[in-house]
């Protein structure tokens, strides 16, 4: 039968993984992005080739949206579209942690229809497909379904606890903090913490496949401030992300 858009997924994901961890424990070559935005390594230029290699032979048709390529506004034309982030936690990567993941999805129109987050330092395969179910290593996964903030086990950094961000009072959370966007919603979708949330712009590579297994496991996802996420825009980013527990 032919390969679908997840099990491509899911193979590609390994193959990133085979190309990232050659340069775990070796020096690596890191440049600061314009604009602020963030450390870029030669593990992350060759992370993207390898899924480049992979999507987009398996898919030529499709468009192509990843945090180490450039933008390409033929993307809204193709009738689906990868989005990807060759390593989500380039700092974490750096640093030799373990906490950095290979987010891949795939859109159709506007709205996510298959997702990966793979961490292959700890082994962890989180997948979705709409109307399908999330899972996490092949096991069905769910949001814990808290249906109140206060005292809720959340992931977020201490900027987004701002008073300015909250009129009606910074709620009583237990807040923790993880380097992998993609992962920080994961961990949201298996049940393991209540909500997320970050209220700066949010490039779409960064919360695409997790949206997807977020929703599918059951929880809500919107942007910051609440409006359902929108991806394959011009500008290919969100105005912030929110999962599970409402405000």
């Amino acid at each position: 039968m032919p390969e679908t858009d997840l099990e491509l997924l899911v193979r590609a994901a390994h193959a990133a993984a085979e190309t990232a961890t050659r340069h775990v424990g070796r020096p690596l070559t890191v440049t600061e992005k314009p604009g602020g935005q963030g450390p870029v390594t030669d593990a992350d230029l060759a992370v993207n080739d390898t899924l480049s290699g992979v999507l987009q032979t398996a898919r030529p048709a499709y468009g192509w949206l990843s945090e180490e390529s450039a933008l390409d506004p033929t993307r809204a034309f193709a009738p689906r579209t990868f989005i990807v982030d060759p390593i989500d936690g380039t700092r974490s990567f750096i640093d030799g942690g373990e906490v950095w993941a290979h987010s891949l999805a795939v859109a159709e129109g506007d709205a996510i229809v298959a997702a990966v987050v793979y961490l292959p330092m700890t082994g962890k395969l989180y997948t979705a497909e709409r109307g399908a179910g999330a899972a996490l290593n092949g096991a069905p996964i769910r949001v814990s379904g808290r249906q109140r903030l206060e005292g809720a086990r959340v992931l977020a950094t201490a900027p987004n606890m701002a008073p300015r961000f909250w009129p009606e009072g910074v709620p009583d959370v237990r807040r923790s903090y993880r380097p992998s966007l993609a992962y920080r919603m994961c961990l949201v979708a298996d049940g393991s913490f209540d909500a997320m949330w970050t209220f700066r712009d949010t490039w779409e590579w960064d919360i695409a496949a997790g949206a997807l297994i977020v929703a599918e496991a059951g929880g809500r996802v919107t942007d910051g401030t609440g409006a359902p996420l929108r991806f394959v825009t011009d500008r290919a980013m969100a105005d912030g992300v929110w999962a599970g527990v409402g405000r």
